[in-house]
């Protein structure tokens, strides 16, 4: 029997539907847009590399020297406004001064010790003119760890911000005898921009390959001192032109920052993003929860950016209201897309509907990784993930990455007893995500630390799968669900086993911050005497209307609700047993807002270690006052949590 022909009224549609499922089920459109993010960037790297224009000065320059571009802004810096033409003759200057007064040479690294300034841009421009090497020092070190930094770099010109001066001591001047610190006050910009500008040969420059050093970056020292991470030019370029085109970045943008430049989340994926189309770079000194959205508003920002804890801190603060006519502001801007990391799940949806964000797009990557995954998110399908691609990038790309199996003992990720290869987590188990590298050219992709050789050998792995295959071990644990959305689970080391299983203290954090009092949370585990594992504590700064006056105690009912909240929301093995009550507004963190753990880990509850800080433990059904007498009671094992 002949089939019955399908009238075109209906066929359209049905196809339209049909294409429409396959594109939701398989993330094709997704896919295609990471695609024609990739490939346009890696054959634009190459070739500026086969022309010899890889380093970045050059994309600068061809802004600033280009009629159609050179009246366009370029940097804005709190009342300060600059062309792209303005900045490259002061750039110009700078290189000259560099050269000529202080003799700085082609490969040599030059330590920058600056808050986000327009001196800081215009030396850093001016460095790479000359073909030497910036290291980007963190500006809130002091001692021992800025005489690491400096020696780790062997940079003997330091160029230092008058604002934070007071941080090179006469203990920092004696250990470095050999480097010059030169603070950049104003009578020295003036010299500087005294200088004629002069263009540097292209001879300094243009020989720059792909796994050439760009930059020293180093990590937030966390765990230890910091560690120099060698950002290559081909990582520079490749990320910074993938995420422009990601997020659809174009000449009439502005992209705001807060956070500091010395990290590569402002550095790569926001000021060298913004040079790649020839945007506008809009920053400001430091971030200020009061000042954020001020500034985003006065430099017309149609991009932020954002790391760690600062959504957070900018969802706890009170409404921002016209102070003339009472109107709330908080939706009052141009802001399009927030990018960033570390956007915690608890905090995403309520930031994207308070300040009305159209887009989050969000990442997970380290400065020294070969990889990173991304997550352009509109709705709430794709909320909270670090990561998230279809079947078309899996086809592709998906033997990039792998997660496996951890042994928490020894902090490594499990190896077969018989074959003495990991084994790959089920789909929704968390394990540490690896990624791949070229075993037998293990440089291309991953440089590693500078003159560092034991920290750069423990990241790469080998014969993870395959005799002699080589993967770099990010240290983080994730879970991919059937969806192919990656989410972040804990960092190894922050987990703890309590009662034989491994609690995710990222998971645990997220339950707690959901609660109407908390403000902001931070979960670690801690050794109990007469205990085996560690039990879960919560530092929490609670809102003031739950406390009995400035610095008093939460109410009965508070802590009654923090409790069943908890209950309802985590296995029991997972129940912080502590709260901690911290005084201050807010929680130790890294000069990028990442919570620290290291501290309060070495604290514990035991009275007399916390400070001003109060312990309550879970008991009753609620969270009670825990103090001298009943760590005691611990102590004498009279009591099994």
């Amino acid at each position: 029997m002949a089939a019955l022909p399908i009238p075109l009224s209906l066929a359209g549609p049905a196809l339209a539907a049909a294409a429409a499922y396959i594109n939701a089920r398989c993330l094709v459109s997704y896919d295609l847009g990471l695609l024609a993010s990739v490939l346009p960037t890696v054959l634009s790297s190459t070739w500026w590399e086969a022309r010899g224009r890889l380093n970045i000065f050059y994309r600068f320059e061809s802004w600033a020297t280009s009629k159609s571009s050179e009246n366009r802004v370029f940097l804005r810096f709190e009342d300060k406004v600059y062309t792209y033409a303005q900045a490259y003759d002061t750039v110009l200057r700078y290189s000259n001064w560099l050269k000529e007064k202080r003799g700085i040479k082609k490969g040599e690294l030059v330590a920058l010790d600056f808050q986000n300034t327009d001196s800081f841009v215009f030396l850093l421009f001016a460095i790479w003119s000359l073909g030497a090497v910036p290291a980007l020092i963190n500006y809130n070190l002091s001692g021992k760890a800025l005489v690491h930094c400096v020696k780790r770099a062997s940079s003997r010109l330091v160029l230092v911000d008058p604002v934070i001066a007071a941080n090179i001591g006469d203990d920092v001047r004696l250990a470095l005898s050999d480097a010059n610190f030169e603070v950049v006050t104003s009578e020295l910009e003036a010299q500087m921009l005294a200088m004629e500008p002069i263009r540097p040969s292209d001879d300094l420059r243009n020989d720059a390959k792909g796994d050439d050093m760009g930059m020293l970056i180093y990590t937030s020292g966390t765990t230890g001192l910091p560690k120099a991470a060698i950002v290559s030019w081909a990582k520079a370029t490749v990320v910074s032109g993938f995420t422009a085109r990601l997020i659809g970045t174009k000449p009439d943008d502005v992209y705001y920052t807060a956070m500091p430049l010395y990290h590569s989340t402002a550095m790569l994926l926001g000021f060298v993003h913004t040079m790649t189309v020839g945007a506008t770079f809009a920053m400001s000194r430091k971030f200020s929860t009061s000042n954020f959205w001020e500034d985003v508003r006065k430099h017309k920002a149609s991009i932020i950016q954002y790391v760690g804890e600062t959504c957070r801190y900018l969802l706890s603060a009170s409404p921002n209201l016209d102070p003339v006519t009472g109107e709330n502001l908080d939706k009052k801007h141009d802001v399009r897309v927030a990018f960033g990391n570390g956007l915690r799940p608890d905090v995403w949806n309520r930031f994207k509907e308070r300040f009305g964000i159209d887009t989050i797009a969000e990442f997970y990557g380290a400065t020294e990784g070969s990889f990173a995954t991304w997550n352009v998110s509109r709705n709430d399908l794709s909320m909270g993930a670090v990561g998230r691609n279809g079947s078309i990038y899996n086809l592709l790309l998906g033997g990039s990455f792998a997660i496996v199996h951890v042994d928490h003992e020894t902090e490594l990720p499990e190896r077969n007893s018989k074959t003495g290869f990991c084994r790959r987590v089920r789909r929704g188990e968390p394990g540490e995500l690896l990624f791949k590298l070229p075993p037998k050219n293990i440089n291309t992709r991953f440089q590693g630390y500078y003159g560092d050789k034991d920290a750069t050998t423990k990241k790469i792995m080998r014969s993870v799968f395959s005799k002699d295959d080589a993967w770099f071990r990010t240290g983080d644990i994730v879970r991919q669900d059937n969806e192919n959305r990656l989410f972040f689970t804990d960092r190894i080391g922050d987990t703890f086993r309590w009662k034989s299983e491994n609690v995710s203290t990222a998971e645990v954090a997220q339950v707690v911050g959901l609660h109407h009092a908390v403000l902001e949370s931070n979960v670690y585990g801690v050794e109990l005497p007469e205990h085996e594992g560690r039990a879960g504590c919560a530092a929490v700064i609670l809102k003031p209307s739950v406390l009995a006056g400035e610095g008093g105690d939460p109410s009965d009912e508070a802590l009654k609700s923090l409790a069943d909240h908890v209950k309802a929301g985590l296995p029991k093995y997972a129940l912080p047993l502590f709260i901690r009550v911290v005084r201050e507004t807010t929680l130790e963190a890294t000069g990028t807002h990442k919570q620290q753990k290291q501290s309060l880990r070495n604290e514990g509850v035991e009275p007399g270690k916390t400070g001003e800080d109060v312990i309550f433990w879970l008991k009753g059904g609620t969270y009670v006052n825990f103090g001298a007498k009943e760590w005691e009671t611990l102590k004498a094992g009279k009591v099994k949590l």
